[in-house]
């Protein structure tokens, strides 16, 4: 797993890459990143399949808001965990949420 961060220049924003490795992924066929970026909808924003096994995606974030909260959602039913997160914080449904900080 990996989030890389690229800040813009000429605006308020963070565009943020969100990475699941092969083996994270676990042969799933489709991870969607659900975070309050998108208000927790789960087919917001699907993440790209690589012909590697592993699934990205970009999102851009504003800056004004110092951290967001995200998950990862294989198969449309598996949570699964981000070791490279910026922090974490329970959720208090079914363990942690993961922060990322722009």
């Amino acid at each position: 797993m990996s989030i890389k961060k690229q800040y813009l220049k000429n605006r308020p924003h963070c565009k943020v890459t969100f990475r699941v490795s092969k083996d994270a992924a676990n042969a799933a066929k489709t991870i969607h990143l659900v975070g309050d970026f998108n208000e927790w909808n789960p087919q917001a924003t699907p993440m790209n399949a690589l012909k590697t096994g592993e699934f990205t995606a970009m999102v851009e974030l504003d800056t004004g808001t110092p951290e967001y909260q995200f998950r990862y959602l294989c198969d449309g039913h598996n949570w699964i965990n981000d070791d490279e997160a910026d922090g974490y914080a329970t959720n208090g449904m079914d363990g942690e949420n993961f922060i990322v900080r722009v």
